[in-house]
């Protein structure tokens, strides 16, 4: 099993996503299959997807794989038990910000949100889960105003907009999502320390992993 450590980790956000492309279908299958009119992706693309019914793909970033005319795979995403899926699109991912500046990471979220579902027919109190928490990241960043990430990263903070963000670790397995990024570029510290600055990555859709 591959150890993984905060160390040589490639932490990448969005530059730009092509025009999106509309989907025909995607399959219930192992992978899932999507199916389009437009122009091909590439194998080992990123790509943002949308979806009304098969909810559990919609806006998430999938790598493409076995790509064909018209079709490609959303690589090692079991959609099997997912929903119908009705409408969509997909868009290509340039992930041109690369960030240098984060000293710490600490994450949060991701727990169930539970509920009552007890009767008067037992005396025993019983829940379900329903939901999950808004998955969280924050970093400890070095305070440069003269890095391109970082300023990337304050526009989309400040237009309050979502966008696409991958993990690398030196092991080669990575997580992708979508989501907010915050930070003002505030700068912090204590004497005669570093000046830092905090920087939250929000995602309230589920995150894509691959172990290369």
């Amino acid at each position: 099993m591959a150890e993984n450590f905060w160390s040589n980790v490639t932490v990448k956000m969005a530059s730009a996503f092509a025009t999106p492309i509309a989907l025909t279908g995607i399959t219930k299958a192992d992978p899932g299959e999507a199916s389009h009119a437009g122009s091909d992706p590439s194998d080992g693309d990123y790509v943002l997807i949308t979806a009304d019914g098969m909810i559990s793909v919609d806006d998430r970033v999938f790598r493409v794989d076995n790509q064909a005319a018209g079709t490609f795979e959303l690589e090692a995403e079991d959609t099997t038990n997912y929903e119908v899926f009705t409408a969509g699109t997909f868009s290509v991912i340039t992930f041109g910000h690369n960030f240098g500046t984060f000293r710490e990471v600490n994450a949060s979220g991701g727990e169930a949100n539970f509920e009552d579902t007890s009767t008067i027919h037992t005396s025993q109190q019983t829940q379900a889960p329903v939901s999950q928490t808004p998955f969280t990241i924050q970093f400890t960043s070095k305070w440069d105003v003269a890095d391109s990430a970082l300023v990337a990263a304050k526009v989309y903070s400040d237009a309050k907009t979502q966008t696409a963000f991958m993990v690398q670790f030196a092991t080669g397995q990575r997580m992708l999502c979508y989501g907010y990024i915050n930070t003002g570029l505030i700068p912090g510290g204590s004497a005669q320390g570093l000046v830092t600055t905090p920087v939250t990555l929000t995602v309230s859709t589920a995150i894509t992993t691959y172990t290369t």
